[in-house]
Parts: structure tokens; C-alpha cells; sequence
């Protein structure tokens, strides 16, 4: 695919053109969202909601759209399930500080050993809160989620399961869909962090047929600071905010407060009006290309450069090697090499990666590691990319092959 829409990629770093394989922690924005959001601040930049005068109500009818393309993106029935949020992390914690009051002592909550610290700290904290217990679904032998263990886990005393759609470490596709039939089976709910899955691959929640979903906008082309908790309307309607004040109020009394219907019941102060937009724009670009479309090209070139990686001598790639179940997502550690010196190494050649726990220190430990290095695509990277991060490894290797900086 071209990336002639990325002014940021044509450019060189130590001397050599970047390879930016670090779109699992931040993507890149495209021209045309750059530019939509410059005309915003130019033209239409005034508060959102309540005004009468014509930048307002510019201003609130962008903001509203754009969550009219959220809801369509993810297909969810009704833009009253789309909330705005900080981010996936905002929206993780929104639910178990919200919908987590319905937790008593002894329940149980379940989810998986691969799972961000964003989709872990929250129901470890509420266990710990509540005094409930929390449960971890393992790995197999070749990374997968452990599905015969989870059906032994999740029984009727489980009230949430939470799991990640798509590993942001290990860049294997859980199948929460079957998760969430498991879950409803015995009265919990299910929470998806979509954050790796959103931006790169079809989303469907009522298929998934999950209770809660939530994303990032910076992983999809749109501004940092803005994110999405969806949530099945009636769930949404019967939990209390967990912020007040600004839109989210109806009518405010001396001793007791009234709170606005959906979405805004959820929305607090000034929301990140240019970051909703932007995120709107964002999805209208995904949608010019097409995201089966971009889930297809990823496969590609994970099935290109895995072959590759794995030819190295000493390079060892974390979990499954089987392309058709892996995203763009790959990480590895070089033998004798610490992760950040090998991320170094492979800057020193253009090649932008990312070295460390991923906020995954739970998965580590699990694995017996401290840290890997992790590159991962987008559909704006070619296979010319995938070859320069193999060539960088091994001449990486080569510099550092007697194990000292």
C-alpha cells in the first residue's frame, strides 16, 4: 500500500530512511487527518454542546458525527453505546470502577496472563477492593489462549471476564467471541480490549456479542488522548458515572443531582472535541482503503517476514509461528543481546522498534523473560520494510556479536 499520505515516514534517522515498526504503541497520521484538524482549529474550534452560536454549533455537530462513524465502524445498534474516553485505559477503568460496584465478595473475576496492564491493574484493584478473587487463563504450548482451561475457570461465581482481542506482546487473535458465549453462559459479562484489534482488522460487536469494548484512537491514525468505551445500552443505563460535572449533568439541586441520558451520562467536563473529530476523520480514511482489506495486507506481510525472522540464527520469536493466527505484531529477543540494546542497534539502521515489558510484566514472568524487542507493522509498511528489519537484525548481530556495547 502507499504511504505517500505519511509525510512522517519520508525521512531519514542516523542517517538511513526510517522503518517505523512501532505502530502497536502509537500509528501515524495521514495528511488528510492532519489536515481536517488544522481547518477544525482555523475555522470551526468552539466548545461543544449547549452554545447557540454557529461555531458551536459547528463544533457539536462535528463531535456528534463522529460518533455516528464510531458507532457505524464498530457496528454497534445505537450511538448511546459510544462513549468518549481518554483511551482504551480510561475506558478499562470507567468499567470496573462503574459496572465493578456489582461485585461482591467471593465473585470471581477471569482473564488472561497476555493481557496490557491497562486491561489488568483495574480488576486486580477491584478484586483486592471487593474481596473478590481474580483468575488467569493460561497459554499453550505454542501461545494460544488456553480455551480448556478457561471453560474450567468460568463458572457461575464468575461475574466479569476481560480479555484483549489481539496481544499487544505476542500479536496472537483471542477468540473472544467464544469467550463472550461462555461468559453469558454463566450470567458474567464480557470486556474486550480492542485496542490492537480495532485499527487493524474488522470489528463487530454485536457479533462478538460482547458486553463492553474499548479502543484507542492514536493506534488508528487519529490524535493521542482519545479513546472509546462501548457498552450494550442497557448496562450502560443502569451503572453511575464515575466523574461529574458539565454535560454529564441534567439538573443540579442543593442535596441531589440528576444525570443526562447516553452518551453524555459518561462524558464529563470539556471532552477532547478535536481528538472525537479527529478520530471520525481517521475512521473515514480506514474506511477509503478497507479494513478487511488492511487485515489481508498485515497477513501478508507477516507471512513474508516470519519465515525470515525465524531463519536467523539465535533470534527467538515469541509466540505462534503459524501466520493465520498471528497479527502484525512480533516480538523477539537476540541471544546474549539485552532487548534495548538490539532496539539500538536496529535504530542505528532506521529501524524503529520497541524494546521492554510492553506493560506486560505479568506475561513475562510467565515466559521466564524480562523484556523483548517488538516490531510491528501497519498497512502503510511494505515488504521492503519487513526486509530492512531482518537485514538491521543481523547486522546488529554482527556488531554486538562478542556480546559487549
Amino acid at each position: 500500500m502507499d504511504n505517500n499520505d505519511f509525510p512522517i515516514l519520508h525521512q531519514k534517522v542516523n542517517d538511513e530512511d526510517l522503518v517505523y515498526l512501532d505502530n502497536a504503541a502509537t500509528s501515524q497520521k495521514p495528511k488528510a487527518v492532519i489536515e481536517a484538524m488544522e481547518k477544525f482549529y482555523y475555522e470551526d474550534n468552539a466548545n461543544v454542546h449547549r452554545g447557540v452560536h454557529t461555531l458551536a454549533e459547528r463544533s457539536t455537530e462535528m463531535f456528534e458525527a463522529a460518533r455516528e462513524k464510531i458507532r457505524a465502524f464498530i457496528n454497534a445498534k445505537s450511538a448511546k453505546e459510544i462513549i468518549y474516553t481518554k483511551g482504551t485505559t480510561d475506558s478499562l477503568n470507567m468499567v470496573a470502577q462503574s459496572y465493578g460496584e456489582n461485585i461482591h465478595e467471593g465473585d470471581e473475576i477471569v482473564i488472561s496472563i497476555l493481557e496490557h496492564h491497562s486491561n489488568l491493574i483495574p480488576w486486580q484493584q477491584l478484586a483486592i477492593k471487593k474481596n473478590a478473587k481474580l483468575k488467569y487463563i493460561n497459554l499453550t504450548d505454542d501461545g494460544e489462549l488456553d480455551m480448556k482451561q478457561a471453560k474450567e475457570l468460568i463458572t457461575d461465581k464468575t461475574k466479569i471476564v476481560s480479555v484483549t482481542q489481539v496481544s499487544n506482546v505476542l500479536g496472537v487473535i483471542n477468540p473472544v467471541k467464544k469467550l463472550a458465549e461462555l461468559a453469558h453462559k454463566h450470567g458474567a459479562v464480557m470486556v474486550v480490549d480492542g485496542a490492537q484489534s480495532t485499527p487493524h482488522m474488522p470489528v463487530d460487536v454485536q457479533d462478538l456479542d460482547c458486553d463492553f469494548f474499548a479502543f484507542s484512537g492514536h493506534k488508528m491514525l487519529s490524535e493521542t488522548g482519545i479513546g472509546v468505551l462501548y457498552g450494550k445500552e442497557d448496562l450502560l443505563n443502569a451503572m453511575t458515572p464515575v466523574e461529574y460535572g458539565g454535560e454529564m449533568i441534567e439538573f443540579v439541586k442543593k442535596y441531589d443531582t440528576t444525570w443526562n441520558e447516553l452518551p453524555w451520562k459518561f462524558e464529563a467536563g470539556t471532552p477532547n472535541i478535536a481528538g472525537a473529530i479527529s478520530l471520525g476523520y481517521a475512521i473515514d480514511y480506514l474506511n477509503t482503503i478497507g479494513m478487511q482489506k488492511i487485515a489481508d495486507y498485515e497477513h501478508q506481510i507477516v507471512s513474508y517476514v516470519m519465515p525470515k525472522l525465524l531463519a536467523i540464527d539465535d533470534l527467538e520469536v515469541y509466540g505462534p509461528k503459524d501466520p493465520d493466527k498471528h497479527t502484525a505484531v512480533i516480538s523477539f529477543n537476540l541471544k546474549g543481546l539485552h532487548p534495548h540494546d538490539l532496539a539500538t542497534g536496529l535504530d542505528m539502521e532506521g529501524v524503529a522498534v520497541r524494546a521492554g515489558h510492553h506493560c506486560a510484566q505479568p506475561l513475562m514472568t510467565y515466559l521466564g523473560l524480562s523484556a523483548t524487542a517488538r516490531a510491528s507493522f501497519y498497512f502503510y509498511n511494505s515488504l521492503e520494510d519487513a526486509d530492512k528489519l531482518v537485514d538491521a537484525i543481523i547486522a546488529t548481530k554482527e556488531f554486538f556479536k562478542d556480546g559487549t556495547i
